[in-house]
């Protein structure tokens, strides 16, 4: 079966699944968004414990180990790590984590379907989900536990065995490699796909565990996969179920957004689309001018369009002076959090992109709950990986496209 379009939906449901509306040519599923409350009482929680051990820190020093080793790009640091960074005691730990993500869909595995929660992320490229008997995969009082995949129950499995072994900061994500059927959006079926089943999730920390996701389904490139295996998306194109080698995000803002394979939804943007050439089929790693915000300027640069990560990242002292320009106050997880009372006056952030400035007001710089507001920038070092991660803060503001097959990224003003 073949699809000119199909699309996917953020928005703040419970629903699985939506119908095609008539005649549009697009098939649409529903996915989740997290709440600001959500995830500032997450970051909260872990600001208290992270203060915790840096008072048992101060009185037992010795019983901290500091890390001073680099992590992948989706190293989820422990908090000894997070406290070695502040503390100045730690050079080049990654300490972005899936705790930060916000957009869920639902995708099935095998044959009857089996149904998981995942995040869509253009910052991986592998398709991983629980197994049953996972070790570190969620509780059933947090958030219902998490869905398993029982492949016994799947006439089109076929076992592979090869070893899938992910290290994070905080330790390893571990389990094996297996083929079975993939569908989105109910019956757009994609045959023989390679994916991970997880044995154990230790390594993603209470960041999975407090997560409402299941598993990810990677968006990037085969040279970020591990296993060699091809991704989804590519397997949707090599087997005829898309026109085009497109994906586009029209991400919401506290209502309704879209997940677009296939093509592009042209009744989400107005004007043209700015295309930018990737720097390497990989990571989607552009090249940018400039970022700046108030008197802070970067200079020429490059940074990643992340819809795994909500956060925009940058250089650790790159952060630091232009959350100091605008008041935000660090904490020992590497976070700041700002006077609600500034949002009025907080400058826009600009990324200059093929000489067009791409702004983010300073009003969306921001993740508001009740008295509490999270600065929406993280300092982030990755010695051999990109500078700047523009995550779903800066992907809310612009209708963004992902052209496989001509290795470039896509923008253009929203309609919405």
């Amino acid at each position: 079966m073949k699809y000119s379009l199909f699309a996917v939906l953020s928005a703040l449901t419970t629903s699985s699944f939506t119908t095609a509306q008539e005649d549009d040519g697009l098939i649409r599923m529903k996915v989740m968004k997290r709440s600001n409350h959500e995830m500032v009482a997450q970051h909260l929680e872990r600001e208290n414990k992270a203060l915790l051990m840096a008072l048992d820190a101060k009185n037992n020093p010795a019983d901290i180990t500091l890390v001073a080793s680099s992590a992948s790009l989706r190293g989820a640091a422990s908090f000894e790590e997070q406290l070695a960074v502040a503390q100045g005691k730690s050079e080049s730990v990654t300490i972005k984590d899936y705790s930060n993500a916000q957009y869920y869909g639902v995708l099935e595995v095998g044959s009857p379907p089996q149904e998981f929660t995942v995040i869509f992320d253009t910052g991986s490229s592998n398709l991983w989900v629980p197994q049953i008997n996972c070790k570190n995969c969620g509780y059933w009082f947090m958030n219902g536990g998490k869905h398993k995949f029982d492949h016994s129950k799947s006439t089109t499995y076929v076992a592979d065995g090869t070893d899938f072994h992910i290290q994070y900061g905080s330790g390893d994500v571990k389990g094996s490699f297996s083929v079975d059927d993939v569908t989105l959006a109910q019956d757009i079926v994609i045959k023989g796909q390679k994916f991970a089943e997880v044995s154990d999730a230790g390594g993603l920390g209470m960041g999975y565990t407090l997560g409402k996701f299941d598993g990810i389904m990677g968006l990037g490139f085969e040279g970020l996969s591990l296993g060699n295996a091809e991704t989804v998306f590519k397997n949707a194109m090599d087997q005829g179920m898309v026109n085009e080698g497109k994906f586009a995000f029209a991400l919401g803002d506290n209502k309704e957004g879209e997940l677009t394979f296939g093509g592009v939804d042209k009744s989400k943007f107005k004007g043209e689309i700015t295309w930018v050439k990737l720097e390497e089929p990989k990571y989607w790693q552009i090249t940018l001018d400039n970022v700046s915000a108030g008197s802070y300027s970067s200079g020429k640069t490059n940074g990643i369009v992340d819809s795994g990560t909500s956060l925009i990242t940058g250089p650790s002292l790159e952060i630091q002076k232009i959350a100091a320009s605008v008041g935000a106050q660090a904490n020992l997880l590497g976070q700041y959090t700002i006077d609600c009372s500034k949002l009025s006056t907080l400058p826009k952030l600009d990324f200059t992109i093929n000489g067009k400035a791409w702004s983010v007001p300073g009003k969306d710089l921001v993740i508001q709950s009740g008295g509490t507001c999270l600065f929406a920038m993280m300092g982030m070092d990755i010695p051999t990986g990109p500078k700047w991660i523009l995550g779903d803060v800066f992907m809310r503001k612009f209708y963004t496209v992902f052209d496989y097959e001509n290795a470039q990224v896509g923008f253009a003003e929203p309609t919405y």
